[in-house]
Order: structure tokens, then sequence, then C-alpha cells
């Protein structure tokens, strides 16, 4: 009977409803123990002055790049089946460990350590699952079964950060570590036994994902040519340096407020930020972006969200109070996530397959995480250097706002110009 009103519900085959309520289960609890980590990781960074927390976003950066290469040799040569549970159990260790080590007298550089690796795992965690369902499921059930399976991120990302939302106070931020290790065993069976139905109940024998797709990032250097000397490419990597540049003042800006708190009392205030950023980007991204892109064109789409920050960045300049930076952030997380990332990947549309393939990465690794690094020190500069307060700090990220804003409409004018030559040939 279940089966029959999920049939009506969607389009899902009898043979089909274990593996898909099985996935579905399986990125639910990958997405909870990731919000459930996140504000516990954010909450840290108080602690810390701005040139640590910059050493720290520069560190990350390099060993992100060494893990992504790691991960490209050891996925060719051990078995996806074998691989996949191996890595999801190894970073439940890694959770299990920290946890074991917060009781240590001075854990400052377990703190640190515990702030880098969740930036590592929060690559991984998402890629690895949808790469493992490219290869329990075919061509055609994936074009029916996987939004819905999708919805069980959306799913995780809501009810995962009302964990340490309502629990920090309660239990402490370090069983929260704990709750996320175990959430991270529990898909190991189930890895297992979706391969066993991936032959007995699917019959997807011959389905092998494409290992090629999950190597992150690439090779960066073979697309540094395109990105340098195509200007469309050149002003979607201006577009994308801006954007990471106001998230990484927003988000000093926002560690900086938050200093004057216990680290429960920051944890439980981010993982509220984070539900109310989800319920929003899912709200918004579900009844609002197609209809905005739609009204108002890709430029202004990409305009829109730099304009609403350049306005707050403002405000936060002359009320630098927790409430004003805490509102926006909500709105300038939330609108990046439903409507600057999804117009922001239209942009790729009108490239051909061998650009984006090669120059995409340069994009996403060195401009998108490179920016980030130099940004932590470009503020750092500001405070630390030329002492500079909030009032100043937060009219220059405004005048980085409205930077930004420009090249939003600019982007979206170079779009409209592309398209239109592409229809024209």
């Amino acid at each position: 009977m279940i089966k029959r009103i999920f049939k009506s519900l969607a389009d899902i085959e009898p043979n089909e409803f274990k593996s898909t309520i099985l996935s579905f289960l399986f990125v639910f609890i990958l997405m909870a123990s990731y919000y459930i980590l996140r504000p516990v990781r954010d909450a840290m960074a108080s602690d810390w002055s701005d040139s640590e927390v910059s050493s720290l976003w520069t560190l990350n950066f390099f060993i992100s790049a060494a893990v992504v290469a790691l991960y490209g040799f050891v996925v060719s040569r051990v078995k996806f089946k074998i691989l996949v549970p191996s890595i999801y159990a190894f970073f439940a260790a890694t959770f299990i460990f920290f946890y074991l080590s917060s009781s240590i007298t001075d854990r400052d550089l377990v703190d640190k350590s515990f702030y880098v690796w969740i930036s590592v795992f929060s690559m991984f965690h998402i890629s690895v699952f949808w790469s493992f369902m490219s290869d329990i499921f075919n061509k055609d059930q994936a074009k029916r079964l996987f939004a819905i399976i999708a919805a069980g991120a959306s799913a995780g990302a809501l009810i995962g950060p009302m964990i340490p939302a309502i629990l920090t106070g309660i239990i402490g931020t370090e069983i929260l570590m704990l709750i996320a290790a175990f959430l991270l065993i529990v898909p190991v069976p189930i890895i297992f036994y979706l391969a066993k139905l991936k032959t007995t109940e699917l019959h997807n024998e011959d389905v092998k994902a494409d290992l090629s797709a999950i190597k992150i990032g690439g090779n960066p250097f073979a697309g540094f040519r395109l990105f340098l000397t195509d200007p469309y490419l050149l002003a979607i990597g201006v577009f994308i340096l801006l954007y990471t540049m106001i998230g990484s003042f927003v988000y000093f800006e926002q560690k900086n407020l938050l200093e004057v708190y216990d680290r429960a009392t920051r944890t439980q205030i981010l993982g509220s930020i984070d539900w109310l950023v989800n319920v929003l980007t899912f709200g918004i991204a579900f009844f609002a972006t197609g209809r905005i892109v739609k009204k108002f064109g890709v430029g202004l789409t990409l305009a829109s969200m730099p304009i609403l920050v350049c306005a707050g960045m403002l405000i936060l300049a002359f009320a630098p109070i927790i409430t004003v930076l805490l509102a926006l952030q909500v709105i300038r997380r939330a609108g990046s996530y439903a409507v600057t990332r999804p117009a922001r990947e239209m942009l790729f549309t009108e490239v051909d397959k061998e650009t984006r393939f090669k120059a995409k990465p340069v994009i996403d690794v060195v401009v998108y995480r490179g920016g980030d690094t130099i940004t932590a020190w470009f503020f750092t500069g500001l405070t630390e250097g030329l002492g500079l307060g909030f009032a100043a700090v937060g009219i220059i990220g405004a005048v980085i706002a409205a930077i930004w804003a420009g090249v939003g409409i600019f982007m979206g004018k170079f779009y409209d110009k592309k398209s239109s030559t592409v229809e024209f040939e």
C-alpha cells in the first residue's frame, strides 16, 4: 500500500522503492551531521584574532588542494563500494577523536585542527554521495529519482541546525561532535545494502560511476590559459571574487561581534542562523528564483543580492550591533544560495563543454578558495594593521558590494549578448 501511495505521488517503480527511500535517508543524515558541526566550528572562530583565522583559511586552502589530489589518486585504485563507506567511517573516527581530545587542557591546537577539518569534510560529504548514487541508479532512474532523493538533503539541512540551536545549552558543544560521528556511522550499512539492491532489485549490474567527474577541482592549470584569455570567463571570475570578498567580510564581522558570548551561546546563535537560512533558501528557490530571473533577467538577478548587502553593510557601519549583523548574514546567505548561485551557474551555459570543464575548476578552486584567503588577510590588514573599527570596515564592505552589483549588471548584459550571438549563429 505504501509503495502504491508513493507511486501515485512520485514516479517511483515498486522495485526502486527501497533504494530511493534509503538514498533519501542517507543524504538526510549527511546534511544533518554537517549542520550539527558547522555552528560548532564557526563558534570557535570568535576566540581567535583576525590574523589567526586568516592563517587557518590559508592553511585550509593548501590542505584542501592536497586532500583533493590524494582523493583523485585513491579513487582510481580502490573499489567504489569499499571507498565510499571507508570515507564516512574515517570522518566519523576523526570526529570521535576530536571529542576525546576536547578534554585536553590546552585545546587551542585541537580546536584549530577541527576548524580546518570541517572545511575539508564539507568538500566531500555530498560530492561522494552523489558519485555513489551515479553508481547505483541508471540514467532513466536518475532523471526520475534524483530530485526526490535530493529533497533528503534539504530536509537534513533544516533538521540538522535545530540540534545545536536547541541542545547546546543542555549538553554542551563537545557532545555534538559525538552525535555527528554516530550519524556518519549509520550510512555505512545503508551503503552496503544499497550495493546489494543495485543487483537484486534495480538490476543495474552494468552501471558504473563516472569516476573522472568526482576528482574535485581537477587540474586547474589546464584552464588558466582559457580563463585569462576569455573576457567572458574573466568577468565571471571577477564577479565570484567579489562574491567571496563580501562573504569573508560579513563572516569576520560576525566573528568579532560574537566574541562577547561564550562558545555554547555562539553555537546556539549560529545553529539558529543556519536553520533560518535553510528555510528561506528552500522557500525562495522553490517559489521565487525562477520568477525573479524570468521577470528581471540575469543581470538584475545577479545584482539584487549585492544591492541588498550594500545597504546592509551601510546600516551595520552606523549600527554595529549583533541583531543587524545576524539579519544581514541571513539575508546574504539565503539570497546567495537561492538566487545568486543559480544565476551565476547560468553564466556557464554560454560556454562550450570543453571550456566549462577546463576553466570552471580555475574559478571554483583558485578564484573562489584563493579569494577567501586573500580577503581574509585584507580584512586583517584593515583591522589589525590599520586599526579600523566596525564603521570604517562596514563602509569599505559597502563599496565592495556596490562594485559587485555593477559587475552583476555588466555580466547580465554580457550574458545576453553572448546568448543572442549564439542564437544568431
